[in-house]
Order: structure tokens, then sequence, then C-alpha cells
């Protein structure tokens, strides 16, 4: 079973800040760094793919969660100064990431997923040579990360003075040169199209879950999204199931974009949602209608269609038949659907990634001793909501609970 110390050790890049040598306007934070990043991967990936190249989407994000694991474990270096060591003492920095896998190999049980790790610290450290689709899935995923390190640092510009960023911006924007071959990475630098989507997303970073009581740490809404993007991503190795690669991509990406219409509906709480039977109902119609006004307008026409097949029911397994989302059981889903073909996702798998990390966000913040009653009936709730479910998707989700709650 997946490991809770594994969980718990990856939810701590909600307490990771970043930037912390200047002064901030708000939490930055490594998780939201992480999830905008995906976003804009996803983006660049895109318009490489309407240029004819081939993305190794599979290989993208398990290093997604592989470049997390890493900067959780050496988030006491800074960046800069990894680059020096990698630079000018590469055995050294080999060693360095040899004492990182070390520090994950207690808390990762499951084997293959571990060698994943292995092999992507060695390709990172160009010990191993990548082939072509994996080396622009490594070259976009880089560019994302260039490109989000710029947002915060011209988040950051407004409240400090230019002398303490100058050096920074030099140098940010010399690695940025390297990567504008890339249309999409063109497209975000020069503020065309795809960075207004962008700055819709980003509204999810300055969204606080559980608004209304206080809480340690705090989470955004955008880094929930990742969070429960890479716990989707765990959970379905939990199952044993061979998933055809457009599932784990589908898996993956709903998860990321599972909150998407909250960047401009806001976050309604589940207590007000489910105030009358048929809110819940009127409030997705509402969500739909308000991002087909002001979000899909936004988006390039390459992945409009995508987007919106991942943010509408996002809860449900489902499949595309037709040019129509079809609901199936996850028996369906891997008896007849398990094919590129047929567009699967597992929507349910997505929902239960959603409730443990609701799970740990109330659980964590009242072990730290900072609780409440929203809190505390929160964790109660996600709990007896699952005391009875037996297996979902695969999973006995109640089990996993009751061991991340001990």
């Amino acid at each position: 079973m997946l490991a809770p110390k594994l969980i718990s050790k990856i939810f701590e890049g909600f307490s990771i800040q970043r930037w912390n040598d200047l002064v901030r306007p708000f939490e930055i934070v490594e998780m939201d760094k992480a999830a905008e990043k995906m976003v804009a991967a996803y983006i660049i990936g895109k318009y490489e793919e309407t240029q004819g190249n081939e993305i190794d989407w599979n290989w993208m994000i398990y290093a997604s969660l592989f470049d997390l694991l890493r900067k959780i474990a050496l988030c006491d270096i800074k960046s800069p100064v990894q680059a020096m060591i990698r630079e000018q003492y590469p055995q050294e920095y080999i060693r360095l990431n040899e004492w990182v896998l070390n520090q994950y190999k207690p808390l990762i049980n499951d084997r293959d997923l571990f060698a994943r790790f292995t092999m992507y610290i060695g390709q990172t450290n160009g010990n191993i040579p990548l082939d072509k689709k994996t080396a622009l899935a490594a070259r976009v995923l880089r560019a994302a990360h260039k490109f989000s390190s710029l947002r915060e640092l011209e988040m950051v510009s407004c409240v400090n003075e230019e002398e303490r960023l100058t050096k920074i911006r030099l140098d940010l924007n010399r690695d940025i040169q390297k990567y504008l071959d890339l249309k999409g990475m063109q497209l975000l630098v020069t503020r065309q199209r795809p960075f207004d989507f962008m700055m819709m997303v980003e509204r999810l970073r300055f969204q606080t879950r559980w608004n209304q009581t206080p809480r340690v740490p705090h989470t955004s809404v955008l880094g929930h999204c990742f969070f429960v993007a890479v716990l989707t991503l765990l959970l379905l190795r939990e199952t044993g199931v061979k998933y055809c690669d457009k599932r784990i991509f589908n898996d993956f990406f709903s998860a990321l974009f599972h909150d998407l219409p909250e960047a401009v509906t806001r976050d309604i709480i589940s207590p007000v949602k489910q105030a009358t039977d048929e809110l819940p109902g009127v409030v997705k119609n509402i969500e739909d209608e308000i991002v087909r006004m002001e979000l899909v307008p936004l988006m390039d026409s390459s992945y409009i269609d995508e987007i919106m097949y991942f943010s509408s029911d996002e809860f449900a397994n489902r499949i595309m038949k037709d040019g129509k989302n079809v609901t199936v059981t996850w028996d369906e889903l891997n008896s007849k659907y398990n094919s590129d073909s047929f567009n699967p996702v597992d929507g349910r798998t997505v929902r239960l990634a959603d409730h443990i990390s609701a799970l740990l966000e109330a659980d964590r913040s009242i072990k730290y001793g900072i609780t409440s009653e929203h809190l505390q009936n929160g964790r109660d709730n996600v709990l007896a909501s699952y005391a009875d479910a037996g297996e979902i998707n695969g999973i006995d989700i109640y089990k996993l609970l009751q061991k991340i709650c001990r």
C-alpha cells in the first residue's frame, strides 16, 4: 500500500518557502511553483505537438513528481548554489543526488517507482542519455520551470528595490533565451493569449483553501490541484492495472485542472454547495457557463476541447465516444476501454485523491495545534464518507485514510 509517510513528505511542499531572502507580497511556496510549472509545461507541450513534435508526457508527469521530491530534500540549498555545485563539482553533485535517493528509499515501497526515480536522477545528471521524444519533454519541463520562476520574480519585483533583483533578472533572462525556440515559450514570454490564460490560472495561487478557518500550513487552490495530481498518479500505481499512456495523461491533467473553474468562480466550500439538494447541480451549471465565457476565449484551439474534457464531470469514470462524454464503470475502463482511442479517465480516483488532500489539510493543522470546528468536522466527514465504501477504483480508500490520520 502507498506509504502514508511518502504522502506526508510530499505534503511538505506546502511548507517550503521560496524567495525567502526577498520581500514577498504573499506566501510563495514550492507546491504552488510545481503546479504553475506543470500548467506552463502543458501549454508549451501542446504547442510543440501542433508543430508535429512528439512529447513523452508519461516521462514528464513522473519527472514533475521526482523534481518536487528532490526540491523537498534539498530545500536548504538555494538553486544558484546547486547550479554551481553541478557545474564546478560534478562528482559532488552526483553524490548529492545519491543522498537524495537514500532519503526516499525507506519511504517508497514501490520498487518500480523508485527505479524510475533513480533513472530520472541519472538522466538529469547527464549520466543516462535521453531519446528524442523524452529529450523534448525534458526541455519543455525545464522551459516551464524557468517561466514559472520568471512569473514569481515579476510578482515580487513590485515590493523589492531593483538593486536586489538585477543579477537574478539577468541570470534568469539569460537562461530563458535557451528555450525561445519553443513556440509556447515564445508566446508566454511575450505575453500573448497563452499568457492571459496563465494569468487566470494564477488566480488559483492566491485563493486559500479552508478560507473560513485558521490553519497551517495554508494551501492554495493551485497547489492543492498539483498535490491531487501527484496523489492520483500514486493511487493508479496501487491497483496493479497496466494503464494505457492516454489514461495516465488524462488522469494526471484532469486532477491538475479539476478546480480550474474556481479561477473565475472562486472556491465555494462543500457545505455551502450542499445547502440544498439542487444547489450542487446549479453551481456546476453556472461554473460551466462562466468557464465558457471567461476562460475558453483565452485557450488555444489545440487544447480547448481537452481542458474542457478534464474539467467537465471531473470526478466520473468516463470515456469519449462519438464526441460525447460517456460514464462507465471502473471494470469497464479496465476490460473494454483501456486504450488511447477511448480517451479514458479514472475520475473517481481523482476524487479519492481530492479527499485525501482535504483530509491531510485538516488533519495536519489539527496535529500542529491549530484547530477549529470546521477542520474537525471536515476530517471526520471525509473519514465517515468512506467507512463502508469498500474498494473504489481498486483502492481500499478507508484503510489508507485511517493510516494517514494515525
